[in-house]
């Protein structure tokens, strides 16, 4: 039998070691793992279904048209107040292979101290060199020759990177003239060149990899990459199109305890057992939503929802952090031809805000942050250590491409000029913000056990409060560094002028005011199922081995178990955490329940 041939009943009836709910980035790399072990029966249940043959979602230059479709769980935040009442759409991914199957493909690494500082909270195994052998060990980096090496500034770290990993990571085969503009621009202006972005340090101007197979010219995403080449294993069982609602929990004396999923299938119920563990790989949206909607989370929450509380964390949903993006738009020298390069192809920088204000708006900011006075004592020293100007990190990433990357702005499309695009986002929010269920009365109308078909309450909280202030006045003063970036030469000589913002807006309050109505989501919430370190239940939902504080048998793998948010796209770092927690998961292998 397919493994994807499988029927709901069929799949319930199985009896399964381990049940991962989430067939996405994480879950089907830690299913992949897990099955390695011929001995252990592993299920996956994925709420969309397989799309493994869509050109859509497999041919690079077509990112983004996944977006909005059956695909994509279209979620969206809260009107967020410091938006000037703004609700922002969150895309996430709806299909086997989840967001990796959506995403723009970017294939980097956080810095070390971004990892250093997970350790320093109290969660052992989690830094820099604990991690860098799972980086490894997903990726399959394609070795550029030494003519492009050299052309193309397509550098790497021989020590730091996998070759033989699933994941296929690789430099574009083609790139636009502006990108060694754009690269040379950034070496006049004093910004360093990273020949080793992805060994501990990303600051600096670097060409960027992307999770492109460049033999056969495809995405490489969680599907092909963990699920295709293990899919006729004879232990490892994909139910697609099936929603969980509910994970198991038995109180079996003194202890509490995962024992399996109920799910719905063409409005049928099942239950699927699982007898050594429950993994939940469902993403920073879902992973808390599950939770609450199984009894762990804040009781004034889950009562609101009509949820009985069967264990009390106030942290689940909390702590979310995001990165935050407004996208410049300028004119461009219409006879610049857009290469067909298939996902982006640019250069990539990050940079410590010191190195993009002025000596007087650093002091005014490094103020403000030293009287943050709202979280813990050692988050507050991280926060401060971050934004020191001799920190080494790059608070602040730029992203150059052609074409107009902006959803705010709308030219005529028959005016006949070209433009370029800035991507700028801001790696280290203040912000923080949370998903939580709905209450009842809001919810599906057949109460709470529907609940899972009402889309959670998504407050990231953006510039909201007196810290997103702060991320709103570190946004408006970094995003200067674009302007001066496109004045100068060489790229100075293919830019007529900048188009967006539009060229009146030029004091602070103006820039602010165009901040506050063009900032959206750079797809990278984290935080929301945190390993609570030396602190415990008191400061986060999981462990150092990612096992949920006062359940027995329920791990959470995804980007949600990260603590702090980090400096760089996520996709590679949840590729990470998912290869350790299969890791740790097989080496505790946990005895089967009788």
């Amino acid at each position: 039998m397919s493994p994807l041939a499988i029927n709901a009943a069929e799949f319930a009836a199985r009896d399964f070691d381990y049940i991962i709910v989430g067939g996405g980035t994480a879950g089907l790399a830690v299913a992949a793992r897990l099955s390695e072990d011929s001995d252990l029966i592993v299920g996956i249940i994925e709420a969309g279904p397989a799309a493994l043959d869509d050109d859509a979602i497999n041919t690079p230059g077509r990112y983004l048209q996944t977006l909005g479709t059956r695909y994509d769980w279209q979620f969206e935040t809260v009107p967020q107040t410091g938006l000037k009442g703004r609700a922002v759409p969150w895309p996430r991914g709806k299909v086997l292979g989840g967001s990796s199957a959506l995403n723009l493909m970017t294939w980097n690494r956080g810095n070390r101290q971004d990892y250093d500082v997970w350790k320093e909270l109290g969660n052992k195994g989690w830094g820099w060199d604990d991690l860098l052998p799972f980086f490894k060990k997903s990726e399959g980096l394609h070795l550029p020759n030494t003519k492009t090496q050299s052309a193309n500034r397509e550098y790497y770290d021989r020590q730091a990177i996998g070759i033989s990993g699933p994941v296929q990571a690789s430099y574009s085969k083609q790139y636009a003239a502006t990108h060694q503009l754009c690269y040379d621009t950034l070496l006049s202006l004093g910004v360093k060149e990273n020949k080793a972005h992805q060994a501990g340090s990303n600051v600096g101007v670097w060409t960027n990899l992307s999770s492109v197979d460049p033999e056969s010219n495809t995405r490489s995403y969680a599907a092909p990459a963990y699920y295709v080449p293990n899919s006729s294993r004879q232990n490892l069982f994909v139910l697609t199109e099936a929603l969980v609602n509910e994970i198991i929990l038995s109180q079996e004396k003194d202890d509490l305890v995962a024992i399996g999923v109920r799910f719905t299938r063409d409005g049928t119920e099942f239950v699927a057992s699982a007898s050594r563990e429950v993994v939940l790989s469902a993403g920073s949206i879902q992973s808390p939503q599950l939770l609450e909607l199984s009894g762990v989370g804040n009781p004034e929450i889950l009562s609101e929802a009509g949820i009985q509380a069967k264990l009390a964390n106030r942290n689940v949903g909390e702590n979310l952090q995001d990165h935050l993006m407004t996208v410049s738009v300028f004119e461009v020298d219409s006879s610049l031809a857009i290469a067909n390069t298939g996902a982006p192809a640019c250069p990539t920088c990050y940079l410590p805000v010191s190195d993009v204000t002025t000596q007087a708006v650093f002091e005014t900011l490094s103020s403000k942050i030293k009287d943050r006075d709202a979280v813990s004592p050692l988050k507050r020293n991280v926060f401060q250590s971050r934004f020191e100007a001799n920190a080494g990190l790059g608070q602040f990433e730029y992203i150059f491409e052609l074409g107009n990357w902006s959803s705010f702005f709308r030219p005529e499309s028959a005016d006949g000029k070209m433009y370029a695009s800035i991507l700028q986002i801001l790696q280290y929010p203040f912000s923080e913000g949370s998903i939580h269920i709905r209450p009842s009365s809001k919810s599906a109308v057949d109460g709470p056990k529907s609940a899972i078909l009402s889309k959670p309450l998504i407050d990231p909280k953006y510039y909201a409060g007196s810290y997103g202030q702060l991320d709103l006045e570190i946004m408006t003063h970094c995003i200067r560094f674009t302007d001066k970036l496109c004045s100068t030469k060489p790229l100075s000589d293919v830019i007529c002028g900048r188009a967006y913002p539009p060229p009146s807006t030029t004091s602070d309050d103006e820039l602010r005011e165009w901040v506050v109505h063009n900032t959206t989501t750079d797809w990278h919430p984290v935080g929301t199922c945190a390993m609570g370190g030396d602190g415990g239940i008191n400061t986060g939902v999981v462990d150092h081995r990612l096992r949920v504080y006062g359940v027995k048998r329920l791990r959470v793998v995804d980007a949600s178990i990260m603590p702090l948010q980090i400096s760089a796209h996520l996709q590679a770092t949840v590729y990470a955490i998912a290869e350790k927690g299969a890791h740790m998961i097989l080496e505790d292998r946990l005895e089967r329940r009788i």
